[in-house]
């Protein structure tokens, strides 16, 4: 192996422990985090179970008590809600990170892999290779694309379905409340 070969090859091998520590990294902050995230989230579960607790072992009437379950439950649910697109939000944001890197090391992988082949064209027999690799990373440059379109898609949809998950639990969640109110009234 000549000098020149082995120094790509080092080179390559640098670019991808890179790569790979960079993905390491994301995804370890990634599971910091979440797990922050679960942590903070179970104890303000904990918090609100002991204080939804109190007030319906405070209830007088079983009136006053679906007076006050309507009321626990509004921001049971805002409280959920956050914390699914706080999950959503992460999940999405690593999702990005990983595709950035990937797309990172697909473009150097492209770049290297033309660069070879312009080396190697002008032996005999290397032009008919050279032109079926070239074609391999323009169809692999066209899948790459249509799987980051459908990526994106997916990423749409999902924020889609949140939205209309967080507008369905809101308005379910106000009637409920003027339900209670309306028959306090009555």
């Amino acid at each position: 192996m000549s000098t020149q070969g082995f120094e790509q090859l080092v080179a390559t091998q640098k670019v991808g422990a890179d790569a790979l520590l960079t993905l390491i990294r994301s995804t370890s902050t990634g599971l910091e985090r979440l797990t922050a995230l679960n942590i903070a989230a179970a104890r303000d579960f904990l918090n609100s179970s002991v204080a939804n607790t109190q007030q319906v072992l405070a209830v007088k009437d079983v009136s006053d008590l679906s007076r006050v379950n309507a009321n626990l439950l509004q921001p049971a649910l805002e409280k959920w809600l956050d914390y699914s697109r706080n999950v959503y939000a992460l999940a999405n944001s690593l999702q990005k990170e990983v595709a950035a890197i990937a797309e990172g090391q697909y473009a150097q992988i492209t770049k290297t892999a033309t660069a070879s082949l312009d080396k190697t064209k002008s032996a005999p027999g290397n032009d008919i290779i050279a032109a079926t690799v070239k074609t391999f990373l323009d169809t692999s440059g066209r899948v790459y694309e249509q799987l980051n379109s459908i990526s994106k898609q997916a990423n749409a949809i999902a924020e889609a379905n949140i939205q209309a998950v967080t507008n369905a639990t809101t308005q379910v969640a106000s009637a409920a409340k003027r339900n209670t109110t309306t028959k306090k009234q009555a």
